[in-house]
């Protein structure tokens, strides 16, 4: 028997999802492991190789690419590095004359007029931002040669200042690379141990600022991402592992270990990047749609990305922090609202929830770990939504005399609330929250979230689902048996695929033919060779052509997909000009016909088709689902009054067709569904839920 798994750890909980050769899904979950991640994982593989009756040895060879087996890993080692600042320690190399790239950013700072609110600091200080005398202009001649002894005193100076990486970026490398390139080989002359990153490998795009960004952001990650994917890997090995290890990344796919170690930058916010994918999948499989929204809350946030026609929307205004990430990732709005996110009353008497998190150390007050913060789950458990000996399956306890003592301290008396009118405000806060997040990235980007699908993933997220898209008008809700390990199950149907891209500037009123289709040529060249070395044979190989434009002046520039790989006539042109105004029209709600655009960036996605297993499905029932009536106990209802008794399933018996109307509990092995008055839950043959609303 063979297994294709995934891990993926969150700020949380680390999820394993695995999928036997006869389709069954199981999922296993360990908090996560701050001190060292690797523990976690292997903590989760044991729960595994326990559940399988299989020793551990035995399920890591079943898993191997040798065996036809599949391992996959996304973590949040490089998010959170970036976020706690402990990257490693980076040098900078810039051009004579533009040293201050990182500090004046794009021309001011997020709120220019909030005095109280810091210039935000550059992501490499200044005084570890050294220039070298050299320029190349905008056609890529050479203004100034590079004067190479300047480069060999900076290295040597970052050097005596034990950096553990440089960055180089200069002025004009995305015209001609050659100064950089030197630059990259006096580096291994002079200092062949140090990691180092090149914008011009990195991001070429034309605006300096995002190019420097994500070449410092890149060469800090290197040292860290580099060292954990070698231990995870030697960890792997000396259990059984064997063959191909692949890596989620920020793109929405996945690549090998060695690709990922070269390109670390692509590691950052991989987890939340696949929920999108396996979104996609449930939809199509079960409802035949392709435009979805998908949400994941876990125990540390709440993600929100959209899929339009098929196509998961991707963008390059990814912060982290304050830093822009300035790559093609996956377009998410990620917030602090987790099952963990902790509640507080300001001065003035308002509820907050978040950003502020209990993390899986203490955790909740109620895991009885020394949390002293009033978290989402703490009030799920005072509402009853949540059984406290069935957490995770019955392997975590919680303890709701911890949740309920500091509901009341923490919320209750401060806004004058009984006990369970406290519980409910935190779970409406948080969910107001959510609501504005997809709004964001929805109803303000030109999509009607009423015509979208909404598939929930995440632990915490069927306690809160169906009344965020109640509120938001949606038709349709689909949340699927894997919810509580979605970004895991989308590591696991996940295709290799990674992104080539260049700068090639020119305007639909005059445009530049031969060099568009010069840089096009080039980008299939690197893309093809990527897919040659994963193995992938050529008809499970594809290439998807795209263009990044703007009307003139604009700011912000549209990724539009291309009809060809080639701009070689008037018609084809013509049809990009008319496939942007239609795609700005949807995003703005405007379009100007007969004006021309400005093509900026030319991208080339590269996919190589994994071979995927087909899902195990349950076994048809009637309607009637008092079967597996587990119990009842009492849970909150507004609308209904207060605390109610309220009928509790087993969602593990629950048989296809089976109905089940609110109000009612469904208690998943790694989920809880709270299906509130006036919705109904219809299970489907593949164990999934379909909501409907009345």
């Amino acid at each position: 028997m063979s297994f294709q798994m995934c891990v993926d750890i969150g700020g949380t909980f680390t999820d394993l999802i695995c999928i036997d050769s006869q389709g069954e899904i199981n999922i296993f979950k360990s908090p996560t492991t701050p001190d060292n991640y690797s523990n976690a994982v292997i903590d989760t593989l044991e729960q595994a190789s326990e559940y399988y009756k299989l020793p551990l040895k035995k399920l890591m060879e079943e898993c191997s690419s040798f065996m036809g087996g599949y391992f996959a890993h996304g973590s949040t080692v490089s998010t959170n590095a970036m976020i706690e600042g402990k990257v490693a320690k980076t040098g900078l190399i810039c051009t004579r004359g533009f040293k201050d790239i990182l500090n004046l950013r794009e021309g001011g700072k997020a709120e220019p007029f909030n005095w109280r609110v810091d210039y935000p600091q550059p992501y490499i200080p200044r005084y570890l931002t050294l220039p070298v005398t050299e320029r190349i202009n905008s056609e890529g001649g050479i203004e100034t040669p590079l004067n190479e002894d300047e480069v060999r005193q900076v290295i040597r100076q970052f050097k005596q200042w034990n950096v553990q990486a440089i960055g180089v970026a200069l002025l004009w490398s995305i015209a001609n690379p050659i100064h950089e390139q030197t630059i990259g080989e006096i580096i291994e002359e002079e200092w062949p141990s140090i990691l180092y990153s090149l914008s011009h490998q990195v991001n070429p795009c034309i605006r300096e600022y995002r190019r420097t960004s994500s070449t410092v952001i890149d060469a800090s990650l290197k040292p860290i991402v580099s060292r954990y994917v070698l231990d995870l890997r030697e960890r792997l090995k000396k259990i059984g592992h064997r063959g191909e290890l692949f890596m989620l990344t920020s793109s929405g796919g996945v690549i090998s270990a060695e690709e990922l170690v070269a390109r670390p930058i692509y590691s950052v916010d991989s987890g939340p990047a696949l929920a999108p994918s396996a979104g996609k999948l449930f939809a199509v499989k079960e409802l035949g749609r392709d435009n979805v929204v998908t949400v994941d809350m876990g125990g540390t946030s709440f993600d929100v990305s959209c899929i339009t026609k098929g196509e998961i929307n991707v963008s390059r205004e990814a912060l982290v922090g304050s830093h822009m990430l300035g790559i093609n990732k996956v377009d998410s709005k990620s917030i602090g609202a987790g099952g963990g996110s902790v509640a507080w009353v300001d001065r003035g008497g308002l509820l907050h929830v978040g950003p502020q998190s209990a993390g899986a150390v203490p955790g909740p007050a109620c895991y009885g770990k020394g949390g002293e913060g009033a978290t989402v789950t703490d009030a799920d458990l005072v509402l009853g939504y949540l059984d406290p000996n069935y957490f995770l399956g019955g392997k975590m306890t919680l303890k709701p005399r911890l949740a309920r003592e500091v509901i009341e301290q923490k919320v209750g008396k401060l806004l004058s609330l009984k006990l369970e009118e406290a519980a409910f405000a935190i779970w409406g806060a948080v969910n107001a929250n959510m609501i504005t997040a997809i709004q964001d990235i929805t109803i303000w980007q030109g999509i009607d979230p009423r015509e979208y699908v909404f598939v929930s993933g995440g632990g915490a997220a069927g306690l809160h689902i169906i009344a965020i898209a109640k509120e938001l008008g949606a038709k349709n809700i689909l949340i699927p048996k894997t919810a509580g390990a979605l970004s895991a199950f989308g590591g696991v149907f996940a295709d290799i695929a990674t992104d080539f891209s260049a700068t090639r500037f020119t305007v639909s009123n005059n445009f530049d033919y031969k060099g568009v289709n010069t840089t096009l040529e080039s980008l299939e060249r690197q893309a093809s060779a990527f897919l040659q070395r994963t193995g992938v044979t050529s008809e499970h190989q594809s290439l998807n052509f795209y263009v990044e434009a703007r009307y003139p002046y604009q700011v912000w520039d549209l990724s539009v997909p291309l009809r060809s790989k080639r701009m070689s006539n008037e018609k084809k042109l013509a049809q990009l000009v008319e496939d942007f105004h239609q795609f700005h029209e949807r995003v703005f709600a405007i379009k100007e016909p007969g004006q021309y655009i400005e093509c900026i960036y030319w991208r080339v996605r590269a996919t190589g088709e994994l071979a995927k297993q087909d899902l195990k499905q349950i076994p048809s029932g009637g309607k009637d689902a008092s079967r597996v009536l587990k119990s009842k106990r009492e849970a909150y209802f507004k609308e209904l009054g207060g605390m109610i008794q309220t009928p509790v399933y087993r969602g593990n018996d629950l048989l296809a067709n089976n109905v089940i109307t609110g109000p009612a509990i469904i208690e998943e092995l790694t989920t809880t569904i709270v299906v509130p008055p006036g919705a109904k839950a219809t299970v489907t043959k593949w164990a999934s839920y379909i909501i409907e609303l009345d």
